[in-house]
């Protein structure tokens, strides 16, 4: 069975850009393991709950077969953190999917990994994608190898799809 975990902020994340994906996924199979900076419940910008069940500082890139950073403005707890941004690098040194949502994306902009890549993000971070060597498109998803990027609740649909297609490539 395929695996994939969700990196989603404690609270404040975007319920769509979390929950969307996540039924496409599982839907097919996949299984979703979600993770935070603690385990527990955690709490959309909408009040829906999810259940953290490790935290990032767990996370061993061999056991999964992506990473999906979820957005709102809840992910800004990761923009800076060193586990957060070394696993984004790890996942993609790997060749696997590396995917963020809104503006989650800027933390694959801080890790490093979209230098001359094409990508996307909420439009009021896009500097930070421009800062770090992405070619910023301002289109709603991009696929750029087996980095996927969504800028926002609107692309949250085709983000789990085409997150479901590359999986399954």
């Amino acid at each position: 069975m395929k695996k994939v975990v969700f990196i989603t902020a404690p609270e404040m994340f975007r319920d769509e850009e979390y929950f969307k994906p996540k039924k496409i996924l599982e839907d097919s199979g996949i299984q979703i393991v979600t993770a935070s900076i603690k385990k527990g419940e955690i709490t959309g910008r909408f009040g829906n709950k999810a259940i953290s069940s490790m935290t990032i500082y767990e996370i061993k890139p061999q056991n999964f077969d992506a990473i999906v950073y979820i957005g709102g403005k809840g992910s800004a707890v990761f923009f800076e953190n060193p586990i957060a941004l070394k696993l984004a690098e790890e996942f993609y040194k790997a060749k696997k999917i590396t995917a963020s949502i809104c503006s989650a994306g800027v933390i694959l902009a801080n890790s490093g990994i979209l230098k001359g890549k094409k990508a996307t993000v909420f439009p009021d971070d896009k500097d930070y994608l421009i800062k770090g060597g992405a070619n910023y498109t301002a289109a709603p998803l991009e696929v750029d190898g087996n980095i996927i990027t969504a800028n926002g609740p609107e692309a949250a649909v085709d983000f789990g799809n085409a997150i479901l297609k590359a999986i399954n490539n």
